[in-house]
Order: C-alpha cells, then structure tokens, then sequence
C-alpha cells in the first residue's frame, strides 16, 4: 500500500495555506498583493514568509521599482510539491468523513 502524504507543519497554518494557495496559482506575486488577499498586517505576512523561505517552500526576491524596493514571492518546485501534498492530504482526510 502507498503510503499517505503527510500534513505539512509549516504549510498548515491558515495563514501559510492561504500564502501558498495565493502563489500556486501564479508564477510571482508581490508581497503586498499577498499581505491584502491574505488581511494580515507586513509583521504577520513577513513571520508568515520567513517560516516558509526557512523551509524551502518560497523563494524572495527584492526589485527596485520606481524608487521603491518591491518584494516578490514565489512557491519554489520543492515548495509546490509540498502544497500539493499537503492538499491532497486534507482532501483524503475531509473523505473519510464523508
């Protein structure tokens, strides 16, 4: 028998899900962009970003854009892989209380 995925500590968080919901969906997204979908303050968002850079699941960059640094995030392959098991995990457990 194949073994399950396993829910992923750091991706589990709502917070964190929601971030990497958001950036499974798109190649990059703006830190801000993300901090307004998710409505949590830049200390929360950036707690949130630290913890999933630390884990390999995003990659940061910074880009200075008309006088200004923007933040960029982006779910890494590794971290990609990581939501979609952690997904699956969640939706094989939510069947078996159907």
């Amino acid at each position: 028998m194949k073994p399950s995925p396993v829910l992923d500590p750091v991706i589990h968080a709502p917070g964190r899900l929601q971030i990497c919901a958001i950036l499974s969906s798109v190649d990059d997204a703006e830190f801000a962009m993300v901090r307004d979908a998710v409505g949590v303050s830049d200390s929360v968002m950036s707690k949130h970003v630290k913890l999933l850079e630390e884990a390999g699941h995003v990659a940061v960059s910074k880009v200075a854009s008309g006088g200004r640094q923007r933040t960029w995030l982006k779910l890494t392959s590794g971290g990609r892989k990581a939501f979609k098991d952690h997904v699956a995990e969640l939706t094989r457990l939510a069947g078996l209380g159907a």
